[in-house]
């Protein structure tokens, strides 16, 4: 018991203890929150104090941030001017874009702090400096001396100005318009700043293609008075092949190079592009057309054969001068129809020339070619050089419709089986070849010395027939129809005929058998044949007879001598020598002298006129072995 009750007592004393040193705790805490409150109410005013001050510098410290970003945008805004103002400059377009990207940009999200309408402005006079810099460049790849030479070669842009204008071109096409950016105020202004430049860039470069094509143009009208109407023909045909070549070239150079690249303003600029290309084409074709309404008959094939170039070329000049430039205007078939009408004029024209070749020109008549002859048969040859054209114009003028001022009218000639090109150039051919026929027999008639006209329906037969029929130059045959060889050939053996007709049935007249027999008739006979050869003899010096027809002249002279040689040889023999006392007093020659003056005859055509004195002198010889003299 004694133990527990002093634990107990021990317990107690020490809860006391506890219970002491609480009481001091808590007097102590007291005292210090006592304080703590104190120094609180103390310290409270300066913390306030202090947190307005921080307060302050923060703001002063981010108003001076600002004055710094303010300061520094007003720097670049004032450079970024300076760059737009100066305009691009060499080797700096992509820093000059960049800014304007950057402003478009700014204007578009609204991210800038300047005003948007002095935006607007900066972007607009950026775009003109563009503008300018790509009309500047344009300018110079339009200009320079034009190619010159003999032959004509396309004159592209100079790819060296490329590189330099395509970044442009791209940049340009990406600038804001109405259409793509409805609400960018510079938008309207920069639309009209590039069209006025794709204006000018159709302006420059139709004026450079046609002073690329105008020293051809005048070549090509030059040269039309001087050379062949078939080549000069070709040659206009080429240059308008040429004409179409540059505005090819530069359709595909406009879609690359246009600022504005909707389809509608390349059309709109395309038209602008080639207007003077045709201006040029227009004055050109009607320099030709003025050149063969002047002459007609001169020109024919200059008209034929432009007519056939031009025709070749209708499908292309519509493709590229009219569906991509959205005009309805065609003036190359214009132009083909005034062509046409000439060519169509001349058929008929050509003709009436032939058959008035044989009026009003009675009296002597030289046995040469005549010039109609001659032209004739050289329009006929060149026929097949402008076949296609010939025939499409035939074919419109109507089978028949040619022979004008006989009866026939044009559009009224009565309806027949359809006929093709090679029927109705057949038909034409006849005609044409048929009517000099009709024309130099008329000629050949109204001579006043038969036999001399004779020889010249002879020598102009023979020459149609051997150029024609017998030794074409060129691919004439196909023209010439079963009743155009016939009538060529009826008509040779019906001149031939005329000539020995003419020539020397009055020398076999003298050679006939009569009643009188006495010694003065045959010393009458003799002397009336050598007379009559003599007259033969000197009208074959003074006409050559078929000089251009080797064969046939050698056919002429066996027949000549076949016919005259054997009656004079069976008229001597009969007669024998016992009808004169001198009988080479009347028989001035002999056969075989006879027959060599007669081969004589026709011995001049064989060279040409260089050989003629030769044959003068050969018949000058054997006349005088006979005793006559000229």
């Amino acid at each position: 018991m004694d133990d527990e009750t002093a634990e107990i007592e021990l317990l107690e004393q020490n809860l006391n203890k506890t219970r002491q040193i609480s009481q001091r705790m808590t007097s102590i805490l007291s005292s210090f929150d006592t304080r703590l409150v104190k120094l609180e109410k103390t310290i409270l005013p300066l913390y306030n104090s202090t947190q307005v001050l921080t307060r302050r510098a923060n703001n002063i410290e981010a108003a001076l941030q600002k004055i710094d970003e303010v300061a520094s945008n007003q720097e670049g805004i004032a450079a970024e001017e300076a760059l737009i103002l100066r305009g691009p400059q060499p080797g700096q377009l992509e820093a000059y874009t960049d800014v304007l990207e950057r402003l478009n940009a700014g204007i578009a999200f609204k991210s800038l702090d300047r005003d948007v309408r002095d935006t607007a402005r900066l972007v607009e006079t950026g775009a003109k400096k563009l503008t300018q810099l790509y009309t500047k460049i344009v300018a110079e790849g339009s200009s320079g001396a034009p190619p010159n030479g003999p032959d004509f070669e396309l004159s592209p842009f100079p790819p060296s100005l490329k590189p330099s204008l395509v970044p442009v071109v791209t940049f340009l096409r990406r600038l804001p318009l109405p259409a793509t950016h409805p609400s960018h105020p510079a938008a309207p202004a920069i639309q009209s700043t590039l069209r006025e430049a794709q204006k000018g860039y159709a302006d420059m470069r139709g004026s450079w293609g046609k002073k690329c094509l105008e020293n051809y143009a005048r070549r090509v009208v030059d040269r039309a008075e001087t050379i062949d109407g078939v080549a000069s023909g070709r040659e206009f045909g080429a240059w308008v092949a040429n004409l179409l070549s540059v505005a090819e070239e530069e359709y595909e150079l406009l879609l690359e190079l246009a600022p504005l690249s909707t389809q509608s303003l390349l059309t709109t600029t395309f038209t602008a592009l080639i207007a003077p290309l045709i201006s040029l084409f227009t004055t050109t074709l009607s320099s030709l057309g003025a050149l063969i309404k002047r002459s007609l008959h001169k020109y024919t094939f200059l008209a034929l054969s432009a007519y056939a170039s031009l025709s070749s070329l209708q499908a292309q000049w519509d493709d590229i001068m009219c569906k991509r430039s959205g005009r309805k205007e065609n003036e190359l078939k214009d132009g083909l129809h005034s062509i046409r009408a000439a060519c169509l004029r001349s058929f008929p024209e050509f003709l009436a020339d032939l058959r008035a070749a044989a009026l009003g020109r009675g009296g002597e008549l030289s046995t040469g070619l005549a010039d109609f002859t001659h032209s004739m048969v050289q329009y006929v040859e060149r026929l097949p050089e402008v076949r296609e054209a010939v025939a499409t114009a035939l074919l419109t003028l109507g089978d028949g419709n040619w022979k004008m001022g006989e009866g026939v009218q044009v559009g009224k000639a009565p309806k027949t089986a359809e006929v093709d090109g090679r029927t109705v150039l057949e038909h034409y051919t006849f005609d044409v070849v048929n009517t000099v026929l009709g024309s130099i027999t008329t000629l050949s008639r109204t001579n006043k010395r038969p036999a001399f006209g004779s020889i010249f329906l002879l020598n102009n037969v023979s020459y149609i027939r051997t150029k024609l029929l017998i030794q074409p130059h060129s691919d004439v045959s196909s023209l010439l129809s079963k009743p155009t060889q016939d009538v060529l050939q009826s008509t040779f053996r019906t001149a031939k005929a005329a000539y020995f007709d003419s020539n020397f049935s009055p020398l076999m007249q003298t050679l006939l058998e009569d009643k009188d027999r006495s010694k003065s008739a045959t010393k009458e006979k003799f002397t009336r044949f050598f007379d009559t050869l003599e007259e033969v003899a000197e009208r074959h010096r003074l006409a050559r007879v078929l000089q251009d027809d080797r064969e046939s002249r050698e056919t002429i002279k066996e027949e000549a001598v076949k016919l005259v040689v054997p009656s004079l040889q069976r008229f001597t023999q009969r007669q024998g020598k016992e009808f004169s006392k001198n009988p080479q007093k009347y028989i001035k020659m002999s056969a075989e002298e006879v027959e060599n003056l007669i081969r004589s005859f026709y011995t001049s055509g064989d060279g040409g006129s260089r050989q003629l004195p030769v044959a003068e002198q050969a018949q000058n010889n054997l006349l005088i072995q006979a005793g006559w003299s000229r």
